[in-house]
């Protein structure tokens, strides 16, 4: 399927950055390059975009999307933690304004064998990046009580400790493969009431989703980078989804 991303929060994240048409601008997590489209459409041809995206998928979405633009365009394989480095090799010394959309998009939910998402069948994976540590090296070397820490902290799940005990007693007959197999691990590891919530294995799976990926760790050093390179006067966005991510954005 096409990479795409609805972005959201448009105007608002317009808005925000009050964009100048000759400013240099980062979309930080480019996904399938909405919000970056929107950036680039009101640079002038002296204006600068970069966008930076962890999934070569993205990259590649985004070169067609944004190909008819006027403005200068660099899209770079990276992690929006790697600003700086990023500016460096392009001889950029600040910008005008950073957007960071914190998470996973809605491409690669929808894309099964990607194996973000609980509701189809796929192989364990989870990286954005697609390459590293899997979902499926989490789920099947991890401890019990490592589990439980990143299925308590990262998912703010209160049944962390019995999904974690039924992981490692299920990967003793076999390994996990799949995110079906997950999926009913969590489920039969919760109460009947809790099973029958909208999303149970939504928190879970964004617990693991987050350690695969580092996501709050890249969030913390991103912000600190962003505030390194911003010229006096630029706009910093930062677009969150859950509490974890929220209260280290406004700590910062």
């Amino acid at each position: 399927m096409d990479f795409k991303h609805v972005p959201v929060l448009y105007e608002e994240c317009l808005e925000g950055l009050a964009i100048k048409p000759d400013g240099i601008y980062v979309d930080g997590t480019l996904g399938g390059a909405g919000h970056a489209f929107g950036i680039g459409s009101r640079l002038s041809e002296k204006g600068i975009l970069i966008g930076i995206d962890r999934d070569k998928e993205a990259i590649k979405a985004a070169e067609k999307r944004l190909e008819s633009l006027s403005c200068t365009k660099f899209l770079v394989q990276s992690t929006y933690d790697q600003i700086e480095d990023v500016l460096t090799q392009l001889q950029i010394d600040g910008i005008d304004g950073a957007l960071l959309d914190i998470g996973v998009s809605s491409y690669q939910l929808d894309t099964a064998e990607r194996g973000f998402s609980y509701r189809q069948n796929a192989p364990l994976d989870m990286r954005m990046s697609q390459t590293g540590m899997s979902a499926k090296d989490i789920v099947n070397t991890y401890s019990v009580s490592e589990l439980n820490r990143i299925i308590r902290d990262y998912g703010e799940e209160k049944y962390s400790y019995q999904i974690a005990k039924n992981i490692v007693k299920a990967r003793e007959d076999k390994p996990l493969e799949t995110t079906m197999e997950l999926a009913d691990i969590i489920k039969s590891s919760m109460p009947a009431a809790a099973r029958r919530e909208k999303n149970p294995c939504k928190r879970t799976f964004q617990a693991i989703r987050i350690a695969v990926n580092s996501e709050l760790e890249s969030l913390s050093e991103g912000l600190q980078a962003a505030f390194e390179i911003l010229a006096p006067g630029g706009r910093l966005v930062v677009i969150t989804f859950h509490s974890l991510e929220d209260r280290i954005v406004k700590q910062a």
